[in-house]
């Protein structure tokens, strides 16, 4: 068999570096192997996984160039044959695809909420590094894989109504075990998370004044599986209300947009109405269903409802009765504004119409009375 030829652990570590310069996708394509099921070869020092049998056949080109690299059709992976020779070599090989455990899981979280904690600080972290350390412990686990952990975790947080990291978007399909955890790891450290909230909830100034590019596409909303029981939480952990109740994050959120829709009919050339928009809740006080009086480029009327968080785009937020009652009045003039990671870089994006239509609504709280006698 040619593959007991090759005892080059130079070769072996060419390949890597070939790997590395290439890309995955690249690498696999060129020697003609598909992604490895069972084994990969990592790099202790990073945590780095390769595919093992496409590393093995590559090597064997540079450690016999006249005879070129092996095919995929060429000899069979696995233990006894790919394993036990990259072992052989002094290489480290890993069993990939199995669950993932709860000590796994569990050092998982705890990564995850050390990052959103210095995110809520504003504190410089870099998502790489924390990746990277984690495959030092997690030593079958990919880069890909800890990345999808992540944004399961951001995908419990909210449909637990929870503010998540930012750049790791809510992602479904989640282990039952990693929301157990989750909500096990938020009871027991109640003091970290309330941290948190209060870190997010100190940043009421906008980042930045800039309009251009602010506007963006409603966020796609990704269906999440609908939980039987709903975890109860202590008021101060309800986020949306935190905001709701956040009276200076909500002024600045109002400013920042009436400076938005004045420069809006400025660039179109609607000097004349921009004169004329309205900041209506801050004349009147809220009650009126809507905050702001703008105007479309024809002079219709545009009643602007704003909602601001320092949480990212899919970060839930309070609706009033009269706020949605408005809004099936004016219809198509009707427009809420959510603007989203205010405090780092203002990013809005706009919903027309009537609330209703546009947002899952939850009833969450009731006004009572004592019931008249019959």
């Amino acid at each position: 068999m040619r593959l007991t030829k090759l005892q080059s652990p130079i070769a072996i570590r060419k390949a890597i570096e070939e790997f590395d310069r290439v890309g995955r996708v690249y690498f696999l394509e060129k020697y003609g192997f598909g992604k490895a099921r069972e084994y990969m070869l990592r790099e202790p020092a990073t945590g780095k996984l390769y595919d093992s049998k496409a590393i093995v056949g590559a090597a064997y080109g540079y450690a016999f160039p006249d005879e070129g690299p092996l095919t995929s059709a060429d000899f069979s992976g696995g233990e006894a044959t790919v394993e036990h020779l990259l072992t052989e070599l002094g290489f480290q090989v890993v069993r990939i695809g199995q669950d993932w455990t709860a000590e796994e899981v569990e050092a998982t979280v705890s990564d995850y909420f050390d990052m959103l904690h210095k995110e809520a600080a504003g504190l410089p972290y870099s998502k790489t590094e924390h990746n990277e350390h984690l495959r030092t412990k997690l030593i079958t686990r990919s880069k890909a894989s800890i990345e999808l952990k992540h944004q399961n975790i951001s995908a419990v947080l909210d449909q637990l109504g929870l503010p998540y990291i930012r750049g790791y978007k809510p992602r479904s399909n989640l282990q039952e075990l990693l929301r157990q955890v989750v909500v096990a790891y938020i009871d027991q450290h109640q003091t970290k998370l309330a941290s948190v909230m209060d870190d997010l909830d100190a940043h009421t100034t906008a980042g930045g004044q800039k309009f251009l590019g602010a506007l963006v596409t409603p966020p796609t909303v990704e269906a999440l599986p609908v939980r039987g029981k709903r975890e109860r939480f202590a008021r101060k952990f309800d986020y949306a209300q935190r905001d709701e109740h956040n009276r200076r994050l909500g002024h600045s959120g109002e400013a920042w947009t009436l400076s938005f829709e004045r420069e809006r009919l400025t660039q179109a050339t609607r000097t004349d109405l921009a004169e004329k928009i309205d900041w209506v809740s801050d004349r009147l006080g809220d009650g009126t269903g809507y905050d702001i009086l703008s105007f479309e480029d024809d002079e219709q009327a545009r009643f602007i409802e704003v909602k601001t968080t320092n949480g990212g785009s899919l970060t839930p937020f309070v609706v009033t009765r009269n706020e949605l009652e408005f809004s099936e009045e004016t219809e198509d003039a009707f427009c809420l504004y959510r603007l989203f990671e205010f405090s780092s870089k203002p990013q809005l994006f706009i919903l027309r119409g009537a609330l209703a239509s546009n947002l899952e609504l939850e009833a969450m709280d009731y006004r009572a009375r004592l019931k008249a006698l019959s």
